[in-house]
């Protein structure tokens, strides 16, 4: 995730800010002919710096699913040799990549800035614009199109269980009934209706921001490609390789957490077969670490942000 920029595809680094720029690189342990992942290119400020620490043999490739990313990557790529750039979902980067042997792989979860700072792209309740939400606007269902038809135990499951909406069940009746009469169409339109259904929360957060987290998420199957994507990097990625995860909210956080720790234990055989020897672990946690004080002044968007780092073992 970064802060603060526009959407143009000529962004360069200086116009955003990566949240834990230089604490991923030190997790990443760059080798100057390293070969590298970006699996959340974004606008490329880590790639970027990345690309700086790298030297002639070195290589990196970027991954994303916006458009407007990979057009902002492809420019990087025409002026950097060793930099190369794949439109597509993070879960499948093993499919584009076949048994590479990785020195390092990073993700940035969540939404990007650019994302939420395009009325037209439908991320955010402030700005008002179509309610479509996904990060490949060329694939899947708008957010508009998946209300209109989703159930509303479905609905209520995914409030509760992506945003830890309280009133999750109220809310889904809520919009079911509406959209039967009017179909919710616009962010705006949209949050307004969640404002005056919910009672204001004591926390100081707008009543929509939990659903449209919720929402979102179920949209773009996000910890569904984050469970995936994980099991490919671990697919990828060499000896003593680096995968390093950066996540904004405990729904990621959780995901990443358990999968470093399944894979840090020697793994037993099942109980419904004879006695096995474990097979010995697969990774080496190598912790978890938050923004300093020194960047959340700067940066108030790194304050929910969480980096986990795993070493692949021999």
């Amino acid at each position: 995730m970064t802060q603060k920029a526009t959407g143009t595809a000529a962004q360069t680094s200086a116009d955003h800010r990566p949240v834990m720029l230089e604490a991923a690189l030190r997790a990443l342990n760059v080798k100057p002919a390293g070969r590298y992942l970006d699996a959340t290119f974004g606008r490329g400020g880590h790639s970027r710096a990345l690309l700086a620490r790298l030297g002639q043999e070195g290589r990196l490739v970027g991954f994303d699913r916006d458009p407007e990313a990979v057009a902002a990557g492809l420019e990087l790529a025409a002026a950097d040799a060793r930099f190369s750039i794949h439109r597509g979902n993070f879960a499948d980067i093993d499919a584009h990549l076949g048994e590479s042997s990785l020195d390092g792989i990073l993700f940035d979860f969540g939404v990007s800035s650019p994302q939420l700072d395009q009325a037209e792209r439908g991320f955010s309740f402030m700005r008002d614009g179509p309610l479509d939400m996904r990060m490949d606007p060329d694939s899947g269902e708008s957010a508009a199109q998946w209300l209109a038809r989703v159930s509303e135990a479905e609905l209520a499951d995914v409030l509760k269980t992506y945003g830890e909406e309280k009133h999750a069940r109220r809310l889904a009746r809520a919009i079911v009934i509406r959209r039967e009469t009017e179909p919710f169409t616009r962010t705006v339109e949209l949050a307004e209706f969640i404002a005056s259904v919910l009672p204001r929360s004591h926390e100081g957060i707008h009543p929509a921001t939990r659903a449209f987290q919720a929402i979102r998420i179920a949209v773009n199957s996000e910890l569904r490609a984050i469970a995936r994507g994980m099991e490919a990097a671990l697919f990828l990625l060499g000896a003593e390789g680096r995968l390093v995860a950066i996540s904004f909210h405990s729904l990621e956080d959780r995901l990443v957490k358990q999968f470093i720790a399944q894979h840090s234990r020697p793994q037993q055989g099942s109980r419904r077969l004879p006695p096995t020897a474990a097979a010995p672990s697969t990774l080496r946690d190598l912790g978890k670490q938050r923004a300093d004080a020194a960047e959340l002044s700067v940066n108030p968007r790194a304050r929910s942000a969480v980096m986990r780092v795993a070493e692949r073992l021999r």
